[in-house]
């Protein structure tokens, strides 16, 4: 009799507490039925904040000043930074660029793509000229190159017109290469699809096989462009986020004077500082 009172009143203070703190639903259910109740993460809207990324770039004190140019000419500027990069070993490619061009309606696409020289009169590099880089310079035959060269905080951005470099200049490049990538070039129709890997593998081996013995002759669709400059921008990282930016132009035809903050450089450039 007393073991029955004692379970009764245990049964009745339970229920109490349960009236008055109901358990939530989950822990109610099964581990499998559980699961059945939690929304896949995979088909919701993804939000990721990403505000509280930092990186600390250089000190004022390694500031990029007018008069640490060592030229006022900014293709020799550039290839002064240009040679820093490459001997930074923790820099793989310092030649690797981002090329951006745009459709006739200024619809924008990027991609990176590797210099294969430069000079006073521009910057070149090669590729398909049926791909969409080259169906937009056809069209609109402007583009922006960027370098950004993260171990040393610093970035190049160029803007000018595109031109293709004389054929006899692409055959001399192309033979130059390995005879793989060479073969590469002939598979590749650059941006148009495909139905796998497999058709380019079976492609390749086709070709290996035709010029195993003699020379891979340069398709018709490939060739080199050189990029003429009208905008240099050297840029370089500071922590406090008031990064220099020294920018070279070259006026337009009628502007004879520099404008207000402007300095004259060489060659028909000027050069100012812009605000971060």
């Amino acid at each position: 009799m007393t073991r029955k009172l004692g379970a009764d009143l245990i049964f009745s203070c339970v229920t109490l507490l349960l009236r008055r703190n109901p358990p939530c639903r989950a822990s109610l259910l099964s581990a499998g039925q559980r699961s059945v109740s939690v929304r896949k993460s995979t088909s919701d809207t993804t939000n990721m904040d990403l505000s509280d990324m930092r990186k600390k770039y250089k000190g004022d004190e390694e500031s990029f000043e007018e008069n640490q140019l060592v030229s006022l000419d900014p293709v020799k500027q550039f290839g002064n930074w240009f040679d820093e990069a490459m001997k930074c070993p923790e820099i793989g490619e310092a030649n690797a660029m981002c090329i951006a061009t745009a459709t006739k309606d200024g619809r924008p696409s990027a991609r990176m793509v590797l210099l294969k020289g430069y000079s006073d009169e521009g910057f070149r590099f090669f590729s398909n000229y049926e791909s969409r880089k080259g169906s937009e310079l056809e069209s609109n035959p402007h583009a922006c190159l960027v370098f950004y060269w993260e171990p040393i905080n610093r970035q190049i951005r160029i803007e000018g017109t595109v031109e293709r470099i004389p054929y006899q200049s692409s055959c001399e490049y192309f033979h130059s290469r390995p005879k793989s990538s060479q073969i590469g070039a002939v598979v590749s129709r650059q941006s148009s699809p495909v139905p796998n890997r497999d058709y380019l593998r079976q492609k390749n081996a086709e070709l290996e096989e035709k010029y195993k013995d003699t020379e891979v002759p340069m398709p018709d669709y490939w060739g080199g462009y050189i990029v003429k400059p009208h905008l240099i921008e050297f840029w370089q990282g500071q922590t406090n986020r008031l990064h220099d930016r020294i920018v070279f132009t070259k006026p337009q035809d009628g502007e004879s004077e520099p404008g207000e903050f402007q300095h004259t450089a060489e060659g028909g450039w000027v050069f100012q500082r812009l605000s971060p």
